[in-house]
């Protein structure tokens, strides 16, 4: 991992790629949505302030528990622009995201909990499965899943 000098403000792609455990394109495509921001060296070459490595942090946590790159976006919109965002402003970010993420674990908990029963039955019969639909009765009211809330 490469070493960074603490005076030091700008990294090039892949030192911040490296810290932050993600490839030089991932960088690429959270700029491209506007989620992190470069500058541009006399060359022509990207550097991230220090900070991004915050940044990229959040965006994973939040893409690992299910949050969307959009609302992700929002929240990091919500945050100073200059200088490190502060316990209020994660607490902020916190709140506005407590309900959809306790109502996202609750579905968790029923999808855990109902397929370990389906699974784990074994008998492979469509007649008798509550999961099962019948000649795509379900496939009436539209695409994806319908059974899911």
């Amino acid at each position: 991992m490469p070493q960074v000098e603490p005076d030091m403000v700008w990294l090039k792609p892949g030192q911040v790629a490296a810290r932050a455990g993600v490839a030089v394109s991932a960088l690429h495509y959270y700029e491209s949505l506007g989620l992190i921001y470069s500058r541009r060296t006399p060359g022509g070459r990207r550097e991230y302030r220090r900070d991004t490595l915050r940044a990229i942090a959040f965006i994973r946590a939040a893409q690992r528990v299910g949050v969307s790159l959009e609302s992700i976006k929002e929240a990091l919109d919500q945050l100073p622009d200059q200088g490190v965002p502060t316990k209020r402003d994660w607490a902020r970010i916190s709140r506005q995201w407590h309900d959809d993420l306790t109502r996202r674990i609750e579905e968790l908990i029923v999808l855990r909990d109902r397929f370990s029963d389906c699974i784990g039955c074994g008998c492979l019969s469509l007649r008798s499965c509550p999961y099962s639909n019948p000649d795509d009765v379900l496939g009436r009211d539209g695409p994806g899943a319908r059974r899911l809330p």
